[in-house]
């Protein structure tokens, strides 16, 4: 997947992923880290339970990384400080 892939699909998970744990965004540039982060993590976490991973710009990797983007915002408000779960 190429780097342009990356950002778009780290657009897309890192803000439906801030719009499920806290409602509102935490702008563009943090959401898109968020979701770039989230994806490997999410991939992670499939790998680890015998699925595949981010495979592509399609459906199944932005729900990989949805769910990965999920739990890196869970765990950056735990660490944060900031706890609007």
């Amino acid at each position: 997947m190429g780097i342009i892939s990356w950002i778009i699909l780290g657009v897309v998970a890192g803000f439906i992923g801030s719009k499920i744990v806290n409602k509102t965004g935490q702008g563009m540039i943090m959401d898109i880290v968020l979701g770039i982060v989230g994806a490997i993590v999410g991939g992670l976490i499939f790998s680890a339970f015998g699925a595949s991973g981010v495979t592509g710009l399609n459906i199944y990797s932005l729900i990989v990384a949805v769910v990965g983007a999920v739990v890196v915002l869970w765990a950056y408000h735990q660490f944060s400080g900031s706890r609007t779960l």
